[in-house]
């Protein structure tokens, strides 16, 4: 049986969990601002159903994948004075895996809207 005051709750603890996380990354706020200009451009153009589908997973694995790094990035705050170049390592190669998975989004997403953008142009 659900319990509605206890989904309730963790609706409430989730939304603290981005609100905390659009505060305080600067890059997760760049990408929601992405994403949004993205989203109105993708109804704007007329894309299809099946790439506004791959439009949508590409934001939502974006976003998801930089707050998994700030989660991690909190996390390793706590050891850094005792392990602080290896913190320091796994911050660099974290933020390098939102990187690559962002730079692979904007490919997809070229690849996608190329075509419309180009039409709209050469009308």
């Amino acid at each position: 049986m659900i319990r509605l005051a206890k989904l309730k709750k963790s609706f409430i603890y989730a939304m603290k969990g981005l609100v905390y996380t659009f505060k305080r990354e600067q890059n997760f706020r760049l990408e929601v601002v992405i994403a949004v200009v993205v989203i109105f451009a993708m109804f704007f153009l007329g894309l299809r159903s099946s790439e506004k589908i791959i439009v949508l997973l590409l934001i939502t694995f974006i976003l998801t994948l930089e707050m998994f790094n700030t989660i991690i990035e909190r996390f390793l705050d706590l050891l850094k004075p005792r392990l602080d170049s290896q913190v320091k390592l796994l911050k660099d190669i974290m933020a390098g895996v939102v990187f690559l998975a962002s730079l692979g989004a904007l490919v997809i997403g070229a690849m996608i809207f190329y075509p419309y953008l180009f039409e709209l142009l050469a009308k």
